[in-house]
């Protein structure tokens, strides 16, 4: 069992549970999944390079642990030199014990690896639990090898069983994430 996964069913509940007086275990809010979309634009464009996909695909299997999907344009835009149908990214969906491993990884390991880091913003939330927030780069990963020419950045989306806000706050705080105090 991964080792988030582990602290949440045996410190996180129970303490949840006394804290928004829940009188079951199964209203305590659980994490559902974890999205990382990795858009990679210029390698869809007209003449652009189909190999930065290549690239992106293969540093989202090293950061999730499981092979990403491609997505495609939904329709064309002249401005950005996109046709409809072009590969302009990747996204994966981690569920169950792959979703706790990587947060477990991503708050212990990789956050405190970005440069004056100093914490996620507290307005992610979206009003119903759930979390999203974008990186830079992906080298802060110790899985990435460090190359000037390819530094994509990701968005991360947290999904929770959680009905508020604070539930879900409470929740990702307790779970060790690194949120910025409010001024």
């Amino acid at each position: 069992m991964a080792r988030l996964k582990d602290k949440y069913l045996n410190e996180i509940v129970p303490a949840l549970m006394k804290e928004f007086g829940f009188s079951s275990v199964m209203q305590a809010p659980k994490l559902v999944k974890v999205v990382i979309n990795m858009g990679v634009g210029r390698a869809g464009q007209t003449g652009g390079d189909p190999k930065l996909l290549d690239g992106a695909l293969k540093d989202l299997t090293l950061i999730a642990g499981q092979k990403p999907v491609v997505t495609k344009a939904k329709k064309s835009v002249a401005a950005f030199k996109i046709r409809e149908g072009a590969k302009v990214g990747c996204v994966v969906t981690l569920r169950a014990e792959r979703a706790y491993e990587f947060l477990d990884r991503l708050f212990n390991i990789a956050l405190p690896r970005v440069r004056d880091f100093q914490g996620l913003n507290p307005n992610s939330f979206d009003g119903r639990g759930n979390f999203s927030f974008g990186l830079k780069e992906q080298t802060i990963f110790p899985e990435i090898n460090y190359d000037p020419d390819q530094i994509r950045g990701m968005d991360i989306i947290i999904h929770t069983t959680a009905r508020t806000d604070e539930e879900a706050r409470s929740m990702l705080e307790k779970m060790g994430m690194p949120l910025r105090k409010k001024a």
